[in-house]
C-alpha cells in the first residue's frame, strides 16, 4: 500500500509540473501578445500582417534597426538579452561604418568610369561592337548578384549561424556556389541582349561625329551603368564567332569576378563579425562598387586575350569550361541545405532590373551628351543614394529574419527604443558631407566646372534622391516580407535598378532648370 501511495504521489507531483509548465507558458505568450498590441498602438511607422508571428517579427525587426550588438561571447542572443545601448551610440556606429564605406563607394565609381573611358579604347573593344554594349548590361546584373551575397551573408551573420565552423564553410561555398551559377546564367544572357542590340540598333557613319565622339558620348553614358544603344563607327562585324567570342568573355569575367570578389565579400563579412561591426554597415556598398570594378577589369583582360584567337574554336572551349564548373555548382547546391531553397529565387527582380535599366539608358541617351559633367554627377546622384538604400534593406532584412528567430517579444528594462526614421535621418546626413567632398575633389582636379547655382541645387536634388531611395528601400522591404518573399534576395536588384531611373531622372531635371535660369551648362555639341 505504502508503494501505491508513492506512486500516486509522483503522479500527482508530474501533474502539478506540467501544469506549471502550461501556466507559465501561457502566462508568457499573454505578456508578449499585450507587449506586441501596446507597441502596435503606439509604433505608428509600424506595418500590420493577418499572422501574429509576422506581427511580432517585423515589430521587433524594426526595433531592433539600430542595434550592432546582437552578438555576446561568440553566440547570437535573442533581443530581450542583448546590452543596452544609448541611441547616441547605435547612431555612432552607423556614422563610423557607413561613411568611409559609402566615400570608398563614390571614388571606386569614379575610378571605374575613368577606367571604362580606357578599356573601350582597346582594340578588342574596337573591333567587336557588342563588347562594348554588353558592359553597362552584365555590370548591372553582377553588382546585383554581389550585393545580394553580402545581403545573405550579413543576415547570416546576425542570427549566429556563422559562428559554427562547420556551419560557416557550408554556408559561404553554398553561397559561392550560388552565386557561380547564377553569373554564368545572366552574362549569357545578357551577351544574347548585347549581341541583338548590336545588329538592330544603327550606327552613326564616322562624319557625323565631332571632337567627342559617339563612342566617348557612349562611355560617358555607361558610368553610370546604363547600356548603350551607340557603337563607335567602323565596320561593323556580328557573326557566330563574333557572338561565341562575346559570350565566352562575359560569362568567363563574370566567373573570375564571382571567385574573387565573392571569396571577398565573405571574408569582409566573417571579418566584420570577429572585429564585431556590423557588416550591414559595409558590406552591400562595398559589393555594389567593387563588383563594377572587378567585372570591368576582368572583361577587358579576357576580350584582349581572345580577341586573338576570334576564329579558333578557343572561345567555344573556353564557354564550354564555364558552363560545365557552373553545372558542378548546381549540383552542389542541390546537396547544400543552406541553399538549395535559393536556387529559383530571385530571378525576377534580376532580369526585372534590367529591363528598367535598359529603358532608362535609352530615355536618357537624349540627355548625355547635351550637358557638362553629367556623367560625373550622375555617379553621386545615382550611385551614391543607391548604396545608401542597399545599406538600409539589408539591415532591415536583418533585423527581420533575427526577429523571426527570437523567442521574446519584450525587451530588457532601461533599453532605449528607436525609430528607424532615425535611422533613415542619419544615413541622409551621413550622405551629405560625402557629396560635398566628392564635388571639392571632382572641381579641384578640373573635372567639373560647372556654376554655383547648379552645384547648390544639385545638393538639394540630391537630398530628394537619398530620401526616395531610403523610402522605397523600407517600403520595398516590408512589402517583400509580407509576401513571404526574401529581401535578401529580392528587393536589392529593384531598387537598384528604381535608382538609376529616379536618380538620373532628377539630374535632367536639375540640368533642365538651371538651363532655364539662363546659366551655362551645355556641352559644344548640346548647345
Amino acid at each position: 500500500m505504502s508503494s501505491n501511495a508513492s506512486s500516486s504521489a509522483s503522479v500527482d507531483d508530474d501533474l502539478e509540473l506540467k501544469a506549471l509548465r502550461y501556466n507559465a507558458q501561457k502566462q508568457q505568450r499573454h505578456s508578449s501578445d499585450q507587449y506586441t498590441r501596446e507597441t502596435s498602438q503606439q509604433d505608428d511607422d509600424g506595418y500590420h500582417s493577418d499572422e501574429d508571428n509576422f506581427s511580432r517579427g517585423s515589430e521587433e525587426g524594426e526595433r531592433a534597426l539600430l542595434h550592432n550588438n546582437s552578438h555576446e561571447n561568440g553566440a547570437w542572443q535573442p533581443p530581450s538579452s542583448r546590452p543596452t545601448a544609448t541611441i547616441w551610440e547605435q547612431i555612432k556606429d552607423i556614422v563610423l561604418e557607413a561613411a568611409p564605406t559609402l566615400l570608398l563607394t563614390t571614388l571606386s565609381l569614379t575610378f571605374t568610369g575613368k577606367l571604362l573611358d580606357t578599356v573601350t579604347q582597346w582594340r578588342a573593344m574596337q573591333q567587336v561592337d557588342q563588347l562594348i554594349m554588353i558592359i553597362p548590361v552584365i555590370l548591372n546584373l553582377k553588382g546585383n548578384l554581389e550585393m545580394n551575397l553580402s545581403a545573405r551573408l550579413g543576415t547570416a551573420a546576425h542570427v549566429g549561424t556563422l559562428d559554427d565552423p562547420v556551419s560557416r564553410r557550408s554556408i559561404i561555398l553554398g553561397n559561392l556556389s550560388l552565386l557561380q551559377a547564377q553569373a554564368a546564367v545572366v552574362s549569357f544572357i545578357a551577351a544574347g541582349v548585347a549581341f541583338v542590340l548590336g545588329l538592330i540598333i544603327p550606327r552613326l557613319p564616322p562624319e557625323t561625329s565631332s571632337d567627342d565622339t559617339t563612342r566617348r558620348a557612349a562611355v560617358r553614358w555607361l558610368v553610370a551603368r546604363k547600356p548603350a544603344p551607340q557603337v563607335p563607327p567602323g565596320t561593323r562585324i556580328s557573326g557566330i564567332s563574333e557572338y561565341l567570342l562575346v559570350c565566352a568573355t562575359s560569362m568567363t569575367a563574370a566567373c573570375l569576378s564571382g571567385v574573387v570578389l565573392g571569396s571577398f565579400m565573405c571574408f569582409l563579412v566573417v571579418l566584420c563579425r570577429v572585429w564585431g561591426r556590423n557588416p550591414d554597415n559595409i558590406a552591400p556598398a562595398i559589393a555594389s562598387c567593387l563588383g563594377d570594378l572587378v567585372t570591368l577589369i576582368f572583361i577587358g583582360l579576357v576580350s584582349m586575350a581572345l580577341i586573338n584567337f576570334l576564329h579558333t574554336p578557343i572561345p567555344l572551349i573556353l564557354g564550354c569550361i564555364v558552363i560545365a564548373f557552373a553545372i558542378f555548382c548546381g549540383v552542389y547546391m542541390r546537396r547544400n541545405k543552406h541553399v538549395r531553397d535559393l536556387i529559383f529565387q530571385g530571378w525576377a527582380p534580376l532580369f526585372g532590373a534590367m529591363i528598367i535599366s535598359s529603358a532608362t539608358g535609352i530615355i536618357l541617351n537624349l540627355f548625355v551628351s547635351r550637358y557638362e559633367g553629367f556623367a560625373l554627377m550622375a555617379v553621386v546622384i545615382s550611385g551614391l543614394p543607391g548604396g545608401v538604400g542597399s545599406i538600409l534593406v539589408s539591415r532591415l532584412s536583418t533585423s527581420l529574419h533575427a526577429a523571426a528567430l527570437s523567442t521574446s517579444s519584450r525587451p530588457p528594462a532601461g533599453t532605449v527604443e528607436a525609430s528607424p526614421r532615425l535611422v533613415m535621418i542619419t544615413l541622409l546626413l551621413v550622405t551629405l558631407p560625402v557629396e560635398v567632398v566628392f564635388l571639392a575633389i571632382l572641381h579641384s582636379m578640373g573635372w567639373l566646372r560647372l556654376p554655383w547655382t547648379f552645384i547648390g541645387l544639385s545638393v538639394v536634388f540630391f537630398c530628394c534622391a537619398v530620401s526616395f531611395s531610403l523610402v522605397i528601400a523600407r517600403l520595398l522591404t516590408n512589402f517583400l516580407w509580407k509576401r513571404d518573399k526574401d529581401p535578401d534576395m529580392y528587393a536589392l536588384p529593384i531598387h537598384s535598378a528604381l535608382m538609376d531611373l529616379v536618380g538620373q531622372l532628377l539630374l535632367v531635371l536639375c540640368f533642365e532648370i538651371v538651363s532655364l535660369l539662363g546659366l551655362s551648362v551645355a556641352t559644344k555639341e548640346g548647345r
